[in-house]
Formats: structure tokens, sequence, C-alpha cells
């Protein structure tokens, strides 16, 4: 809106002329959204807690746990609502991608908001899993059909990036749809799964959005992409702008949720969170990198999926963790919570920075 704004008033007022560029309304957005949860991070703290909205803590998690019952949940209200403001007054909103990056903020908000809500009134498992799960493909297949029928350029519309090889990349034609739908759903339920900590989750979200800040500005920068050996996506800068309000949203609830947290984003801000990060993988075809840049995530996801294969294949006997996903594993070995949540957060930055150094490896 103000990107637009300054559009039509730059002629006759030049100041207005910063607005033109990214980089720039990028650090707004990312102000903007830190401003806005420093607001109102404590009132709707003192809400939640008036509507007796606090988390309810499962049985099988460690004993530490406990004392965590009843910490207001639903904070990804004020994350989504932050971030969706900002790219209203920052990003421009003619942009398809950032349109769709409202709707993917839109869709999975409400869904994880009413997973939440179900589960804070009594129903411990929130909606089946089946139609959870149902529901976010379908609006990831959404988005990722419109990308597939409305490309903004036609040679791209099934094309991604290949790691370390250079001037290659895959044509993968209608198959895309299902690859970009599958980033858009996995990256959404990985956070979901790293959200059992004080900060970890909304931590490596901020720095994993950093490193997507960077590479959309790379993407939409037709001499940069040029020079890097990467594809140039016409108005995927604007994407800059979004992983900025992300990055600044981020930052901005971990002033409330860092140990002892105030306040947990539950799956309303997990889900839209992790969605939305996918949705910026697909748009600036770095898809196949998000599993470097996001690898504390990956790790946690595959935990899970060796704990409940070692545990099938040794009919019940066995564990290869103490608990999964892998934070309550070094839980269980004795970490405190808070060395525990920055060390995963050192290792969220390392392998941001391996994803961003292969960029000139090719």
């Amino acid at each position: 809106m103000i990107y637009l704004l300054a559009k039509a008033i730059q002629p006759v007022f030049s100041p207005a002329n910063l607005l033109r560029y990214i980089t720039f309304r990028a650090a707004l957005a990312a102000g903007f959204s830190i401003l806005l949860l420093m607001l109102f991070g404590k009132p709707v703290v003192r809400i939640i807690k008036r509507l007796a909205l606090g988390e309810e803590i499962y049985e099988e998690l460690p004993d530490r746990h406990k004392r965590k019952a009843g910490t207001p949940s639903m904070g990804g209200i004020l994350i989504v609502a932050a971030i969706a403001i900002s790219l209203i007054l920052f990003a421009d909103i003619t942009n398809p991608y950032v349109l769709l990056s409202l709707v993917i903020l839109g869709g999975m908000g409400i869904l994880g908001f009413l997973d939440d809500y179900i589960k804070l009134k009594g129903h411990k498992r929130g909606i089946r899993k089946r139609w959870k799960f149902l529901a976010q493909v379908a609006l990831a297949l959404g988005v990722s059909l419109y990308l597939y029928f409305f490309p903004e350029t036609d040679a791209l519309r099934s094309t991604t990036n290949v790691l370390f090889l250079k001037n290659y990349v895959i044509q993968l034609g209608v198959f895309y749809v299902l690859l970009s739908g599958f980033v858009i759903v996995g990256a959404g339920n990985a956070v979901n799964f790293a959200d059992g900590l004080d900060g970890l989750a909304i931590g490596l979200l901020a720095i994993v959005a950093g490193a997507y800040a960077m590479l959309a500005y790379v993407a939409g920068n037709v001499k940069i992409a040029d020079y890097l050996n990467i594809l140039y996506v016409a108005k995927a800068g604007e994407m800059a702008v979004v992983s900025a309000a992300v990055v600044g949203a981020g930052l901005g609830f971990l002033w409330f949720n860092t140990h002892p947290a105030s306040i947990f984003m539950g799956d309303t801000g997990a889900l839209p969170l992790g969605a939305l990060m996918g949705f910026i993988a697909v748009v600036v075809k770095q898809e196949i990198l998000l599993g470097i840049i996001g690898g504390v995530f990956v790790l946690e996801v595959i935990s899970v999926i060796l704990q409940i294969i070692w545990f099938h294949a040794s009919r019940g006997r066995k564990r290869l963790f103490k608990m999964a996903p892998l934070h309550h594993h070094f839980e269980l070995k004795g970490w405190p919570e808070s060395k525990l949540v920055v060390r995963f957060w050192i290792w969220g930055i390392l392998f941001a920075l391996a994803g961003l150094a292969t960029l000139k490896v090719r």
C-alpha cells in the first residue's frame, strides 16, 4: 500500500523513490513486524490468559515440561497478523507471489487456529490427522497449480535449480506441481515437529527466513542471478520483503517465547510460517536447497521417521532415540533447555551458511 502510494507521488516527492528499492522495503517490513510484536505482545498474552487458552502438556513429554502447563498458546495469531500487515504496507500487493503468500498465511493460519482451539477446548488430538493433512494438501496443490498454469515466465513453470551443477536445471513437467506441493506441506509440518522447546522453532525460522531473503533478492535480480548461474525469476525479488517480515516477526515473538516462554505460537504459527517458507523456496526455485538451509528441521523430521521404523522393526522392544523429535532426545540426556535451544540455533546458522555457500560451489 505504501509502496504503491510512493510510486504515485514519486514524481512530485523525490524521497519516496527510496521505496522503489526492495532492500529498503525489506528493512521496513522487518522493523515494523518487530515493532508490532513488541507493542501488542503483552496485551495478547493477557487476553489469551483471560480466555483460558493455555497449553496442555502431554504426559509422555519429559517432566520439566509439566511446569509449562497453562502457558498461553495460539501466539501464532500475532505473528501471522504482523507479517500480513507488514506485507500490505511495504510489499507490492499487485505482485502475484505476495498475494499467494497472504493466501498461504491465511489458509494455513486458519487451519492451525482451528486445530489449536479444538485441542485447548478438551480434544487433545485436535482436528483428525487425516482431515488436517488433506486440508494442507488441498491448499498447497491449489497454490502449486496456480504457479504452474499462470507462471510469470513460461520457461520456468516446471523448472528448478540443481545444487553444485553449473548451467544445469531440471525440467519436471506437471510433476513439478507435486514437488512444490510436497515442499509447502513438508515445510509446514517440519516446523511443527520442531516447535517443542521455548524459542526453538521460531529462532530457527528466523534464520531460514534470513537466508531466503538473500536468495529471493538474488533470484529477482537478473545481473546477480546470471553471475551466480542460478535461475532468474521475474518478480521473485519481492519475496525478500516477505522473508524479511518473517524475520522481524520471528525476532519480535522470540522476546516473549524465549525460555521461560510467556506464550507459545502453536499450530496457529508453526503451520503457516513453515508453509510460507516452503512457498518462498518454490518461488525462487531453490526447493532442494531448503533441505540444507533448513537442515535442523530436516533432522527433526528424520528422527521421527527413524524412531517409528526402528520401533516397528524391533516389534516395540527398542527405540533408536530416547524420544523423538530429536530435541526431546537431548532433553532426556540432560541438556538444559536454554543450552539445547542455543546449540540448535548455532546448527541452524551453520546449515544456512552452508546452503548459501553452495551458490558459489558450481
